[in-house]
């Protein structure tokens, strides 16, 4: 069975606020809660909020660009239509290598929460449960979507559970117990005046997954005014989450114990639950088992999207072919799928966490950058279809500005192994990638039913799940209908 997507009519604020969530939202709360608080105390709590700014300033430079030239692609389509075939693909390998260093991220992950039920694990059994890891990752991915089934309506909520019970019982904690919040955030800031960068750059890699969101602006009412309002409240939504969190997090555990540990929503669920007698061990089960089906289900729909990305690229002719060679039965691009998650492991292997969210940060936002550029080339070059675009100018010129602020934190090391793996796109295009375009390919991978179902896909994601059953309640008391109409196909196997 799979699901046949199609619009009874077209997306309106509150339906794309949902896909604006679902693209931002998934484990990386899990991965990055106060990881800034580590580096600058109780005050990396303004860091939360001034990458939610810059994120959403850099995300309406986006929806520029797709108002103007509504492409699949995303940012490498914006490159190419402006500056040429090789920008384009450099952008787009930028982009590439910057989701695969996520996708090693979560396997570290994945092994600290893992470490919380099995605090003495050696350094040979870490490397194994990352590989088991990857290599469930990599087999759901072959095997297709067609495994989960309604199976992900549960997933969703126990991924979301744990954090509301957190947020929810540490704001119950400290009403009760205001002294715990007050002894916490003393003092407010810890470390040195450097640390502020470097948790400006772990932070906003939480935010970081707009520039793979699907906004199919021809099926949006109105899309000069929709979309940035949805990027505006959906930001604000993600913001308001994430501020929450890390308040409560910061607020229940001690500076010291915070510093020290590597699976921080487990250590608050514990001490919050530790309240009530005999629910500390509950809460942080409850927190840690959370954690892991999170993280799992982050890096299996990370793998997805970065596959889907190569693919793109190789059915422009911009990558080899091998991307977009599609499995007989399983119809997925499984050795793409082979090699972005045999080297992802091989990475999460060698890299740090802060290693490896540091490289993500700095070739994001080096697609960032140009996509910002790109913004404004295309708003001068399509004016008539750019004039009702509020801030057309001023938008992408401070988006480069924070563009150019985070890569410029990032350590000079993480740096010099970012621009190697750029420079190693240029004998790929050159020598490897097919330069033809693989037309029947291209038409099926952007045809509207597919573009649909990527995007209803993405509005079904961790928070974005809770989102739209919310907007789905109140369309039902005011008697609107769903903009999405879902139902079960049999496949032809014939």
């Amino acid at each position: 069975m799979q699901r046949g997507i199609s619009l009874r009519r077209q997306l309106n604020t509150f339906d794309v606020t949902s896909l604006v969530v679902g693209s931002i939202i998934g484990a990386d709360i899990y991965v990055a809660a106060a990881l800034g608080a580590r580096l600058v105390g109780p005050a990396s709590l303004f860091i939360w909020v001034a990458a939610g700014i810059m994120a959403v300033t850099i995300a309406l430079s986006f929806s520029h660009c797709a108002a103007v030239l509504p492409r699949v692609g995303g940012p490498y389509s914006y490159a190419r239509d402006v500056a040429g075939p090789f920008p384009g693909f450099a952008v787009g390998w930028s982009l590439l290598l910057a989701e695969w260093f996520s996708l090693a991220v979560f396997p570290v992950a994945f092994a600290q929460y893992f470490q919380a039920f099995m605090p003495n694990l050696d350094s040979q059994s870490q490397v194994l449960v990352k590989g088991a890891f990857i290599l469930i990752v990599l087999l759901t991915n072959v095997l297709g979507v067609k495994l989960a089934g309604r199976f992900n309506d549960f997933l969703a909520v126990s991924k979301l559970t744990p954090l509301l019970l957190i947020m929810g019982g540490g704001l119950l904690m400290l009403s009760l117990r205001p002294d715990v919040a007050m002894s916490s955030f003393q003092p407010l800031f810890t470390g040195d005046s450097g640390g502020f960068g470097q948790a400006l750059v772990l932070i906003f890699w939480a935010y970081a997954g707009f520039e793979l969101s699907t906004l199919p602006a021809d099926e949006i009412e109105n899309p000069s005014r929709t979309i940035p309002r949805a990027i505006l409240l959906g930001m604000f939504i993600v913001t308001a989450f994430y501020f929450v969190t890390n308040f409560v997090i910061i607020a229940t555990v001690d500076q010291n114990t915070l510093a020290s540990s590597a699976a921080p929503l487990t250590v608050a669920g514990a001490r919050i639950f530790s309240l009530f007698p005999g629910l500390a061990f509950a809460g942080s089960l409850v927190v840690g088992v959370g954690a892991l089906i999170s993280i799992m289900g982050a890096d299996e729909s990370g793998t997805i999207g970065t596959s889907r990305l190569a693919f793109a690229m190789s059915v422009d002719g911009l990558l080899p072919g091998a991307f977009c060679k599609l499995h007989r039965s399983y119809r997925t691009p499984y050795i793409g799928l082979m090699l972005i998650c045999s080297t992802a492991f091989v990475a999460s292997v060698l890299g740090t966490l802060t290693e490896l969210i540091n490289a993500s940060v700095f070739l994001l936002s080096f697609a960032y950058l140009s996509t910002c550029v790109s913004s404004l080339v295309l708003t001068r070059r399509y004016s008539e279809k750019s004039k009702s675009l509020r801030g057309r100018r001023l938008i992408p010129v401070m988006g480069i500005a924070f563009s150019a602020v985070l890569m410029s934190q990032v350590n000079l090391q993480q740096i010099l192994v970012a621009v190697m793996l750029l420079a190693a796109g240029v004998p790929i295009y050159v020598f490897f990638s097919p330069k033809k375009e693989l037309h029947e390919l291209k038409d099926t991978f952007m045809s509207r039913e597919m573009v649909l179902r990527r995007t209803y896909d993405q509005g079904e994601k961790f928070l974005a799940y809770l989102v739209r059953r919310t907007k789905w309640f109140i369309y039902r008391r005011r008697r609107i209908s769903k903009a999405w109409s879902v139902k079960d196909q049999r496949e032809n196997k014939g």
